[in-house]
């Protein structure tokens, strides 16, 4: 007997969980996508192309507040979690709705959803969103390099605009015009680019996954949020962010990461009290007491330092990590404090969606969230920024607002990155695991 089903997601897991276990599987009828956490993916169809025979029209995409409505209209047997950075208690809250509207509840693990592929494949996880994974990926990135193979950066799917398109190649920032991509997009992207390293992202990972072997020795998987891999690893690193104690066992599938984990890195010990890095690292030796931990310092790179040095800054960091990721401050705050400068507070001065933003995500210090989901919203960041009186305005997002949007005071550009912090070093490590990869 078939089986209605709903799945419920943020346009990335949700999907590959679908092309990987329902798409050609007689025994479900996936009668609805529910879209939450971010903005502009609801009101969409997962097209035809993309969903398979069984799904001549494709299938609709509702907002997730809609889901007991939907369980009746569409007399749902089961519903499926299938999205990330997500609190236990609200995950919970999800299922106890979904069960009591008649649906069961469940989730999908690796055996069900995770792509082999013929090349080596070394997986960075995190505990959070905003724990530092592109800062651990170039450190590999540059390893794998220093053997002689080359690597290919795979990205967790952010398929914010045509979802017809399956795959996606980016070699330069041309590509990024090419597929209209947003600013959270850019934000995961840029570094790799500007590192001469091929990004894959899309919808249909096992697409991706042929196209990337073709021309790497190695592949990358840079996860989204605190997802797990969409492609069975040969080894896999999860980062751990000691400024959020504790969330490693709060939210899902943090927890997955680390019990899966064969490496774990404990970023920004060099922003984080000694007390908070042995807090994080007790939790994981807890949960996985086989793994082996290594500490990183993430150090601030700033392009042009001038320009904000003891002077009143704006600071925009990246959207996802201080909304959702409940991270309060990251690259940007560091860099003002390194040089210095006086912290203006742009709350008051915020419009539209990024006005909203302070209010949903009261956690938010006094920095600007780099939101960029669609051109409106892009105005509005613009109008918001360029309403603070301040001297200088200081980027700690990884995508340079600079080429998107006109900002009217001088702005610079931040990065964090990764150096070891003492003994034992993650470098030497990753250079005995690529060189056992290259055998």
């Amino acid at each position: 007997m078939t089986r209605k089903a709903i799945i419920i997601g943020a346009a990335g897991r949700d999907f590959h969980n679908f092309n990987t276990y329902f798409r050609d599987n007689q025994n479900y009828q996936v009668v609805a996508f529910t879209a939450a956490q971010i903005p502009f993916i609801a009101n969409r169809t997962y097209p035809h192309e993309l969903a398979g025979t069984m799904y001549p029209d494709g299938i609709p995409i509702f907002l997730e507040e809609k889901l007991a409505e939907l369980i009746s209209q569409y007399d749902v047997d089961e519903v499926f979690f299938s999205y990330s950075d997500v609190l236990y208690e609200d995950m919970m809250h999800l299922a106890s709705k979904a069960i009591a509207a008649g649906a069961s509840f469940s989730l999908l693990g690796l055996k069900d959803t995770q792509l082999k592929s013929n090349k080596p494949v070394i997986s960075v996880l995190a505990t959070r969103t905003g724990a530092g994974k592109s800062t651990i990926s170039r450190m590999v990135v540059d390893t794998i390099r220093k053997v002689g193979l080359k690597p290919v950066m795979v990205r967790h799917p952010m398929p914010y605009g045509d979802l017809r398109v399956a795959v996606q190649h980016f070699r330069s920032y041309d590509d990024f015009k090419k597929y209209t991509i947003t600013v959270e997009e850019e934000e995961e992207y840029t570094d790799h680019i500007e590192n001469g390293v091929d990004v894959f992202a899309g919808v249909d990972y096992k697409l991706i996954l042929d196209q990337a072997e073709k021309i790497c020795d190695v592949i990358i998987w840079d996860g989204g949020n605190n997802d797990f891999s969409f492609y069975k690893s040969d080894h896999t690193i999860v980062v751990a962010d000691p400024l959020r104690v504790g969330h490693e066992t709060l939210y899902h599938p943090s927890e997955v990461n680390v019990r899966i984990a064969d490496t774990v890195v404990i970023n920004k010990v060099n922003v984080a009290s000694t007390d908070m890095v042995k807090k994080v690292e007790e939790s994981c030796k807890k949960l996985n007491p086989n793994t082996k931990i290594f500490k990183v310092n993430s150090e601030v790179v700033v392009d042009l330092p001038d320009v904000i040095r003891e002077k009143r800054v704006l600071v925009v960091e990246d959207g996802p990590s201080i909304t959702h990721g409940e991270l309060r401050e990251g690259a940007g705050v560091s860099a003002t404090k390194e040089f210095n400068c006086l912290l203006v507070d742009p709350r008051a001065n915020a419009v539209g969606s990024i006005k909203r933003a302070f209010e949903k995500y009261p956690w938010m210090g006094p920095v600007m969230p780099a939101l960029g989901y669609s051109l409106d919203q892009l105005q509005e960041l613009q109008d918001s920024i360029n309403n603070v009186d301040c001297d200088a305005v200081l980027l700690g997002t990884p995508a340079d607002l600079r080429k998107r949007i006109k900002i009217n005071k001088p702005a610079a550009k931040v990065v964090f990155e990764g150096h070891d912090a003492g003994e034992p070093k993650l470098t030497s490590y990753l250079q005995a695991i690529i060189a056992d990869l290259k055998k």
